[in-house]
């Protein structure tokens, strides 16, 4: 009879599995991707070095593999707050109050997005290509919709995203060297919403009235 694994043993392997993970995300963000080596992540993730090489060939496969996972979860993240609102001021708040949360809470995540292994490792830049663009998109969905709804003026909404893209990432990883950055969290959010909103040339029919 064929060997099949059952349901703890698998669980058993998911849990290893997604605490190392969890370890090298830390592991990367504290020490860069050159520096961090497979011990240091199976040390802080307690499992023997061979668990490591069971799930993955070296150390570039996992960050890719952690780039890809923890680039669709913000990417989800974002879009499902920027689409859950109806106008484009609670739209762009929504979606900036969602990444600050990301980088106040998971700031590892968002290192690793932003900085982590940009020019050092080979197989990441089509995916980190991939990621800007599904990035850009978020926010250009919101202001196609402002256009077509005279809600702003005239433009090229596509680079009005990549602009507001960029202007947000540097904003949340400046946020990050604040000793403090929960306490600055919310001042960041509302300051850099009223910034869009300018920069997209946002109509107010309410104060035109």
């Amino acid at each position: 009879m064929p060997y099949r694994s059952t349901d703890k043993t698998r669980q058993k392997k998911d849990a290893k599995r997604t605490s190392m993970m969890q370890a090298a995300v830390r592991i990367f963000a504290e020490k860069g991707y050159h520096a961090a080596t497979v011990r240091d992540v199976v040390n802080a993730a307690n499992v023997a070095v061979g668990t490591f090489y069971f799930y993955f060939p070296d150390k570039e496969t996992l960050f890719v593999h952690l780039f890809e996972e923890t680039g669709t979860f913000v990417l989800q993240t974002l879009q499902q707050a920027v689409r859950s609102r109806a106008t484009l001021p609670q739209q762009f708040l929504a979606g900036i109050q969602a990444y600050v949360n990301i980088a106040v809470y998971e700031p590892a995540v968002v290192q690793l997005l932003l900085v982590g292994g940009a020019g050092t490792v080979p197989s990441l830049g089509e995916k980190r290509n991939a990621f800007r663009e599904k990035l850009i998109s978020i926010w250009q969905w919101p202001l196609d919709g402002a256009l077509a709804k005279g809600a702003i003026l005239p433009q090229n909404t596509r680079r009005s995203a990549e602009a507001l893209a960029g202007a947000v990432d540097e904003v949340v990883l400046n946020l990050l060297h604040h000793i403090d950055p929960e306490l600055e969290a919310a001042a960041a959010v509302q300051e850099m919403t009223r910034f869009a909103l300018r920069a997209v040339a946002y109509i107010d029919a309410s104060s035109a009235e």
